[in-house]
Formats: structure tokens, C-alpha cells, sequence
């Protein structure tokens, strides 16, 4: 059967205008019996043909089981795959890893691995193109492809003007030579049609000139696109990528259809007169061996002083065990643990639990506050090496949930770290593993929404007031009724207009699309081995970081390791408000140590008195907590989970606070969900619950119900999940539960697909939740203090928390030329009490390295505007920002006066030994008589200079022209 060896997917961004999986289906539904997707300078799609393979294989092997049991004459076939009729629909396509190699010196060349030296030959190959060139570019030399050739086999593309040129006077005739020097027996020459009516002629040419070399030829039609329909997306991408319109394209337009994936009957029409370079496609294709599949498990030995990691984990593990239980662990926690070293064991996960723990004492041992969390975090066993402070006896899921061999995949742990020092734990693993074994992944950004009405419409030729009253309408125009006639002339537009009838058809077609890769927030992937020799390592954007090409979604497939090394603000927030704890009380804590269970902690929250509290400072949450009125951790372990999409959208939240009020029976569909359900009162609320109703409830297997997470992780991509729901349905039915209680459980199951939130999660943040709110509950003015040198993060700005805190007694005080910091500080009040000092940060346009110069020369004190420029050596555009945000106050000089000196101050002002005239008499300037400022004007200048006030609230200059409320009459 025929076989393509080079398709173009739009991992060629802007250029290929199909998905790698639509390549893989439509090669099942052609007929072919091996496609190469073979991308630039890339491997960047290679994951997701791949993923898209097998899944082809999994449904191809249930509907040939489902045709013998039923015949090919029966029920409906549940399946979406081609007709048996039309072909034998059991001969799935087998992917060939490919990439086209392009070249400064040389023409192009199609690299396919023979196997799996081969594919650590081509990423070395593409990882020294990429490491040369800035991010997203690559620079190749030929001397790259014949100095890592191992493994690897060829297929020259000829010059477009080879065939013309005198025999072996042509450059790539040159290059052909060089090559087969070193690829002996491994190179062959392109044939692929032009549709341009000189393809024969062409043909013959490029055969003769192969034959003359000793090489063979291979037929491959080089398709763009898997389907013909594509044409019109791929001129727009084309105009997207040369920066102009679809109708100035000229010559990069495609002048036809025909660059698409072909079926055998056409290949075998277009190389009717050179059957063997079809017959030495299909002979290729069944020498290269190698799949992607064989990249499994390369995980680092973590061997260390001749300890294997086997023995070092179970060391480490109860090492931790007498540090975390100083008293003696519980019966139940040792059965914990043993049970979950000997998983670990089996399934040999020790390698990655230890690569987490490593980071995370690296981590500690900097003083740099971390909080690990995910699927598997909540365990015995990362609770003891310090990865999480939660006790595992909290939550109620098993850890075979998590770590399993039906899963058969490393777990997942997510660690968090300060956000303004995870760059030297980032850092380290580098140091550590080496740049050659360690890397963080990809993230790929697609066409969403905006983006996609923006550019579609720029090359179509919109104007930019029609792109911009399209975006307005954004959910309007991606609702489920399409493109509606009113919303249409709502806007003003046309809705019969048939540029604007195309243009948004094809931004429908383009979203989902790759753009171009970024880089993940924090997901590491690490290797025993080379890193390159796996996969492509390029520069990132940000200075000294590198990632590779492929994504979490890629690396979850391959089942490679990933550690998630993330940034969280309130870890900041914390880890300062415990240093200030530690220098003015004497007070030292941590995570695991702080006082538990405070009912003056649960008073505070049960009265929404959340501001600045990490996940409950929304306004949903603080509408909802004197509802939930949490007493208990693990109240806030659901208060956390329970404003998600996925319990709104299945309509549990109600349900869960009428029966949590004793307002509505706790009732259990079953005996069996009743055990999952438990904890929640009947109402599903965590991920883990709603996988657990689907293999309990609808009696999915577990690995349909892992299905049903990848499909739902990403459904808003381009996953569907209309397979599942009907299964799931039919399921549930069977077994007897309620319609709708199956319809609103499915419904949030669905909501979880984007965002989900496991017990495992929500117990690791709710922890954060409760320390925070510790400190805000005791140390208000600490808290704040703390929020404040944090910036930026949570919901609210400096001004609101500085509010907050004054009306829970807090002294806060302005920011002062003698008395302030970069940061804010806290300071004694006179009354045995803490005042809180407004620091430099707070001050629009000053820089740290500015208020460094101003504190190191402050000595006993400044007494003038002058002499803060002259002792700081600051400029005096830096002495004027200072003065609009009235920081010489309490030198006696309000805002306009220090305004005036600051402005007299000039870069090229002599110093006072030559500030005088001829005759050695000093110059006086008479004093300024300058309008006092109004309170109001002190505010609004206030808030223009550092975004908050202390002299007044905004409206508090207005409340006596605001309509009295009789609050009596109200009531």
C-alpha cells in the first residue's frame, strides 16, 4: 500500500494548514498504510499524530471486536471511523517520525529516523539549529546533518531549477555527493508533483540525474493540507505570516487544491510512469522501526553514594516519618506508608518522588517557602519528605487513585515556590541535572477568540472598526447558534455582506490552530540521558532558560517525567509576614506549625473578613462564606473547591449548602457512591469524586475513565466528549440511578474538564488559606505589611489594603524621606504597639536601586529637598517623583514647596562652594508664595503617585452631595 513520507502539519506555523491527528484520520480514511509528518526545522507535532494513532488503533480494535460480535450487518455502529465496505478499515496507518531539514548552505532534506539513535541523532541535529538561533528561529548547517548522522535515513529534495541545470554543474548535485559519502545506502531522491503540467518532464529529469548519483527515488506528494477544503485557510495563514492581505499575496498564493494528502489510487495515478519510486516508499516506510513509544521511562537513576534509589527513598521516608510524628506515628499512618513505598516500588516511581524531594530541600535549605501539590502530593510518603505540610489523613482518596498501574504514568506533583525566588530553584535544577538533561516544557498557543478575529480579518481586508466591533461580540459570535442576523446589523454590519460571511467561517476554521510555542509556567522535564537526544532543546525567551518543543499535554502521552516547579504570590506574602513575625515577637513558624484549628480564625471568616486571604478574597467567595460558616479544615478544604466552574455548572452548589444547613436530606444515589460521596454530603465537589462516580456509577472502566480526563482536559482545544456523555448516560441508567442526577453529574464532570479542582489540590491550598487567614486574624498589620511588599497579586490593590487594615487598627503612616525603606516596614507606634511604614515601593516610577541610594546616604537624617540630591546622588527627575508623592512632609515642606525645590534642582547645578557671583556673594532667591492645596487635590495627587491615600477616602470628599439613605426605612 502506498505511503506519504513528507506532510507538512501546521506545526510549520503559519504555513501548514491541517492538524497533525486530522493527517492520522484522514490517512485511515485514504487508504494509506504509513504517513511521515515531517514538519521545518521541527518535531513539534509529532506527539499528537502519535497520540492520535493510537487512539485510531484502540477504536479500530473495538469496532472489529464489535463487527464480530454483531456482524457487519447489525446495530448502529457506535464508532466514528470509515465504512468496512470501502476499504479494510483494520490497516491503520502506522506513523513515521519525521522533520524537513532546512539549511543556510544547502537545500532541503527529509530526516526519518530508522530508529532510536536515529531519533536522538535528529533532535542533537535540531537542537544545535535552535540553541544558535533566538527563540522560535533556526539556523542549520549541512556540517550539523553529516556530523550526527547515525541511525538516520535521507530524502534529498531537488532544487526547484535542478533539472535544468548542466549535470553536475548544479549545487545540490554537489550536495547529493557530500552527502552520500556519509549517508551510504541511506539516501534516496524525492519525486513530488508540482500540478503545474511539467511535472512528467520533471519527473524523468530528476530520475536521470538520481540514477547518475547511484540513488534511488521515493515518491511523496508533500501535502500542506489534509483535505482540499484547506486551501482558502491556507492563503490566509500565508498572508497572516508575510504581514499583508490574502489578495496581495501574489505568487505565495496556492494556485490550486492539490497540495493534499493523497489517497493510493491518486498516488498511483500521479506516478503512474514511475512505479518504483512508489514500490521504494512503501519498502522505506517498513525499514524505519522507530516510534515514538520507545521514548518511555527515561527518568534520572537519583542514585546517589552508592544508595539505590529504592533504598534512599524508604530511608528518607522514615527519616521523615520521626520528624513529622515526634510522639510515634499512628498504626494507621505506618500501614500508610509501607503500603505506598511498596506501590511506589513496583511500579519503580522512587526516581521521581526523589527528584521532587531534592528540589524541595534545595529549596528549604535557601529558606525559599514551598508547598507541594497535585494527585499525588497528599500522600504518606511526600508528607514525611517535606514536599507537602497537609497530613494525608485529611483527605478520603486512596493513593492508588493516583499511582497506579492502571494509569501507567509517573504521578503528578506540583511544587509551589515564591514567586520572586523561583528563578534560583530554577536555576539549580539546571546546575544540578545540566542544561543537556534538564528542560522546561513548552506551552503551545493557539487561536483563540481575539486573536483569530483579528488576524483572519486584517488579511481578509476588514476594516479595522469592523475587526474591532467583531471582538465586542465575541461570545455572541462562538455560541452554540453560530453567527445570528440581529447581532449582526446590532453592531452595524452587514449580515449578508460575503467577505464578513467568509471571513468569520474561517476564523471559525482557524481557531484551535497552533501559533506559536511559549513557554510553560514551570514544568521541568528531566532525563537519565540526554535531554536532546529525546527531544529538540531551544532557547527561550527569557535569559538563561531553555524548553523543548513539546508540551505537558505531549510529555502526559510519552509518559516522561515533568516536575511542575510554579510561582505563587501569598508564599511570598507568607514567608515575609513569618520573618517580620520572627524579628518583632520573637515568633518562629512554619506551614506544619501554626496554632490549628483557631476559632478566632473561623469567627473571622464566617463574617467575610477575607481580604487579601489567598482563594477566598473574590467577591464569590465572600458572599459565600457566612453561608458555608467553615469550623473545620476541612470546611475550607471544600469552601476552596466548591466556587469552581465544575460544581456551578453542575448546579451543586446549592444542593451541598441546603443539605450542609439541614435545610435538604443527605441522601446517596447508592451504598456505592455513598463511600465516594460521603465527605461532600452526597454532592459530588472534587475531580477525584466525579472520575469515581463515572467507574462506579456508569460502570466505566479505568482506563475509559482516564480517557474521559485527557478528552475533558482539553474538550475547549479540540477534544469532544459527545462519545462519553452518551456512554456515561447509557451507563448510569443501567444501573439505575436518575436521569438527571447523571445529566447535572456529567455536566460537572464536563465543567472539570478546564477546571478541575482534586481533594488533592484543594487540601494543599486550603492549608495556605488557613495560614494566611492565621496571620490576617493576629497580626493584621503584619499581613498587610506583607501583601504589600508582595505585589502583584490577589484581587486587590495597595489602597484597598491599606484600608483594610486601618479598620482593623492597624497605625499606617505615610511614606517619609527619613523614615521609609524600599520596602514597607513595621515600626514601633509609641503606644507598646506596630505601626506600618509606607516604603519607596509604593511610589510610581521609583526603582529599588533609587531608594538604596536614599537610605545608605540618609545618615542622622535629611534637612533639605537639596540635600537628598546631593548626599543620594539620585537625578532630579527622581527627586521630583518623590516630591509629588509628598514624601518631605515631614521635613516641614508640603507637597507644592517641595514641588518648587525640586524643580530648581538642575543636572548641571554647581555644588555650594561655587554657588555665588563674581564678588563671592551668595545668590538669594526671595521665597515663593505658594497656594495652599486642597484636600481633594492632595488626594487626587495622592492616588496619582502611589495609588492610595492616607489624608482621605475618594468619597468622603463627596458624601455630602450623596443621597442620605434613612437606614430606619430601608430596614
Amino acid at each position: 500500500m502506498p505511503v506519504e513520507l513528507c506532510a507538512m502539519s501546521n506545526f510549520t506555523f503559519l504555513t501548514g494548514a491541517s492538524h497533525p491527528e486530522e493527517y492520522m484520520r484522514r490517512a485511515l480514511e485514504v487508504g494509506l498504510s504509513a504517513i511521515a509528518i515531517a514538519d521545518d526545522n521541527s518535531v513539534a507535532g509529532i506527539v499528537r499524530a502519535y497520540t492520535e494513532a493510537k487512539d485510531i488503533a484502540r477504536r479500530v480494535k473495538e469496532r472489529q471486536r464489535f463487527d464480530d460480535e454483531h456482524g457487519l450487518i447489525g446495530p448502529p455502529k457506535p464508532l466514528d471511523l470509515p465504512d468496512p465496505q470501502s476499504f479494510p478499515i483494520y490497516d491503520v496507518p502506522r506513523l513515521i517520525p519525521a522533520a524537513r531539514l532546512l539549511f543556510e548552505d544547502a537545500g532541503p532534506v527529509v530526516a526519518l529516523p530508522i530508529n532510536r539513535k536515529g531519533w536522538g541523532s535528529l533532535c542533537r541535529i535540531l537542537s544545535l539549529g535552535r540553541l544558535r538561533a533566538e527563540k522560535g528561529s533556526c539556523i542549520l548547517r549541512l556540517e550539523d546533518l553529516t556530523s550526527h548522522h547515525d541511525g538516520l535515513h535521507l530524502i534529498l529534495q531537488p532544487a526547484p531549477d535542478a533539472h535544468h541545470q548542466p549535470r553536475g554543474a548544479s549545487t545540490w548535485e554537489q550536495q547529493a555527493k557530500r552527502l552520500t559519502r556519509r549517508f551510504a545506502g541511506r539516501i534516496d531522491v524525492m519525486l513530488s508533483p508540482r500540478y503545474d503540467g511539467q511535472d512528467a518532464p520533471r519527473f524523468a529529469a530528476i530520475v536521470e540525474r538520481a540514477t547518475h548519483l547511484g540513488l534511488p527515488t521515493v515518491a511523496s506528494c508533500t501535502p500542506r493540507m489534509h483535505h482540499g477544503r484547506r486551501r482558502k485557510l491556507a492563503d490566509v495563514l500565508a498572508a497572516v505570516r508575510s504581514g499583508c492581505k490574502v489578495e496581495a499575496l501574489g505568487r505565495e498564493a496556492l494556485a490550486h487544491s492539490e497540495h493534499r494528502l493523497r489517497s493510493a489510487r491518486d498516488m498511483a495515478r500521479i506516478f503512474r510512469d514511475h512505479p518504483e519510486a512508489l514500490a521504494r516508499a512503501d519498502t522505506l516506510a517498513g525499514s524505519l522501526t522507530f516510534s515514538l513509544g520507545e521514548l518511555r521511562y527515561e527518568y534520572p537513576s537519583e542514585v546517589a553514594q552508592g544508595e539505590s534509589a529504592t533504598e534512599r527513598l524508604k530511608r528518607l521516608a522514615y527519616e521523615g516519618l520521626k520528624w513529622r510524628y515526634k510522639y510515634g506515628a499512628p498504626e494507621r499512618v505506618r500501614g500508610m506508608l509501607e503500603h505506598e513505598l511498596a506501590l511506589i516500588a513496583k511500579l519503580n516511581y522512587e526516581p521521581y518522588f526523589l527528584t521532587v524531594r531534592d528540589i524541595v530541600h534545595f529549596a528549604r535549605s535557601r529558606d525559599i517557602l514551598c508547598q507541594g501539590r497535585g494527585s499525588a502530593a497528599n500522600s504518606v510518603v511526600c508528607y514525611c519528605l517535606g514536599i507537602t505540610s497537609v497530613s494525608p489523613e485529611i483527605g478520603t482518596m486512596v493513593f492508588e487513585r493516583f499511582v497506579s498501574e492502571a494509569r501507567d504514568e509517573p504521578p503528578d506533583i506540583d511544587v509551589d515556590f515564591e514567586h520572586e525566588r523561583r528563578e534560583e530553584v530554577i536555576q539549580w535544577i539546571y546546575e544540578r541535572y545540566g542544561r543537556h538533561r534538564a528542560g522546561l516544557c513548552a506551552t503551545v498557543v493557539h487561536y483563540r477568540g481575539k486573536r483569530a478575529i483579528r488576524e483572519v480579518g486584517r488579511a481578509m481586508g476588514l476594516t479595522e472598526d469592523t475587526i474591532s466591533a467583531l471582538s465586542s461580540q465575541l461570545w455572541g459570535f462562538f455560541s452554540a447558534n453560530g453567527l445570528e442576523e440581529h447581532r449582526m446589523r446590532e453592531i452595524g454590519l452587514d449580515p449578508g455582506d460575503k467577505r464578513l460571511l467568509q471571513t468569520m467561517a474561517l476564523v471559525y476554521e482557524v481557531i484551535g490552530f497552533p501559533r506559536h510555542l511559549s513557554q510553560h509556567v514551570g514544568g521541568f522535564i528531566v532525563t537519565e540521558g540526554r535531554l536532546d537526544e529525546l527531544v529538540p532543546i531551544e532557547n527561550a525567551t527569557m535569559e538563561d532558560r531553555t524548553v523543548i518543543c513539546w508540551d505537558k499535554d505531549d510529555i502526559e502521552s510519552l509518559g516522561i517525567l515533568k516536575v511542575d516547579v510554579l510561582s505563587l504570590g501569598m508564599l511570598t506574602c507568607i514567608r515575609k509576614a513569618f520573618d517580620l513575625m520572627t524579628r518583632h515577637h520573637g515568633q518562629t513558624y512554619t506551614l506544619s506549625s501554626l496554632p490549628q484549628e483557631d476559632p478566632k480564625v473561623y469567627d473571622m471568616l464566617c463574617a467575610a473578613d477575607s481580604i487579601g486571604v489567598f482563594q477566598v478574597e473574590s467577591r464569590a467567595q465572600m458572599n459565600f462564606l457566612p453561608r458555608m460558616r467553615p469550623r473545620h479544615f476541612y470546611d475550607l478544604v471544600i469552601e476552596v473547591a466548591i466556587i469552581r466552574p465544575g460544581p456551578i455548572q453542575g448546579d451543586m452548589v446549592h444542593p451541598y449548602i441546603r443539605r450542609r444547613n439541614g435545610e435538604e436530606k443527605v441522601e446517596f444515589p447508592s451504598d456505592e457512591l455513598g463511600e465516594v460521596l460521603g465527605k461532600t454530603l452526597g454532592v459530588p465537589l472534587f475531580q477525584e469524586q466525579a472520575m469515581q462516580i463515572a467507574i462506579i456509577g456508569a460502570g466505566f472502566s479505568p482506563e475509559e475513565a482516564d480517557r474521559l480526563r485527557r478528552s475533558l482536559a482539553t474538550f475547549k482545544k479540540h477534544g469532544n466528549v459527545s462519545e462519553f456523555r452518551t456512554r456515561f448516560m447509557r451507563g448510569m441508567k443501567k444501573n439505575g440511578y436518575d436521569e438527571d442526577f447523571a445529566a447535572r453529574c456529567f455536566s460537572q464532570i464536563e465543567g472539570f474538564g478546564s477546571y478541575g479542582f482534586p481533594e488533592s489540590h484543594a487540601a494543599s491550598f486550603a492549608l495556605l488559606v488557613y495560614a494566611s487567614a492565621w496571620i490576617k486574624c493576629h497580626h493584621p498589620g503584619i499581613f498587610a505589611c506583607a501583601l504589600l511588599n508582595s505585589q502583584p497579586m490577589g484581587f486587590y490593590a495597595p489602597a484597598q489594603i491599606v484600608r483594610d487594615a486601618r479598620e482593623h487598627g492597624v497605625t499606617v503612616r505615610p511614606v517619609d524621606i527619613n523614615e521609609s525603606f524600599w520596602d514597607n516596614v513595621m515600626e514601633p507606634d509609641g503606644q507598646g504597639g506596630l505601626a506600618l511604614r509606607l516604603g519607596f515601593r509604593q511610589i510610581k516610577g521609583i526603582r529599588e536601586e533609587d531608594a538604596a541610594w536614599i537610605t545608605a546616604a540618609r545618615g542622622n537624617g535629611y534637612l533639605s529637598v537639596e540635600e537628598v540630591w546631593r548626599r543620594a546622588g539620585i537625578g532630579p527627575a527622581v527627586i521630583t517623583r518623590l516630591a509629588e508623592a509628598d514624601v518631605f512632609a515631614g521635613l516641614g515642606f508640603v507637597r507644592r514647596e517641595a514641588l518648587w525645590e525640586a524643580k530648581a534642582i538642575r543636572s548641571d547645578k554647581p555644588l555650594p562652594l561655587f554657588e555665588a557671583d563674581m564678588d563671592g556673594e551668595a545668590i538669594f532667591e526671595a521665597p515663593a508664595n505658594l497656594p495652599a492645596m486642597t484636600l481633594g487635590e492632595q488626594v487626587v495627587e495622592d492616588y496619582v503617585s502611589m495609588r492610595l491615600s492616607l489624608k482621605a477616602h475618594p468619597v468622603a470628599l463627596l458624601r455630602d452631595q450623596l443621597t442620605p439613605v434613612d437606614v430606619a426605612g430601608s430596614e
